[in-house]
């Protein structure tokens, strides 16, 4: 589970909600690629997925409003 100074770490300029939203589904990415390769995950999906965001790897993009 994230402390609350982890999502405002990871937050920047996005709400709460959104980081909360990009975290899971990079962690159902995470956990879905490696049942297909048949790999036994070490780490939780969703502590590998913070850790994407956090080094880069991965971003939340927000929709634009039109």
């Amino acid at each position: 589970m994230l402390r609350p100074t982890d999502i405002e770490k990871l937050k920047g300029n996005k709400s709460r909600y959104a980081v909360v939203v990009g975290v899971a589904k990079r962690a159902r990415e995470i956990a879905s690629k490696a049942e297909e390769e048949s790999q036994i995950l070490i780490e939780k999906p969703v502590s590998l997925a913070v850790a994407d965001l956090t080094e880069g790897d991965y971003k939340i993009m927000m929709p634009e409003n039109d």
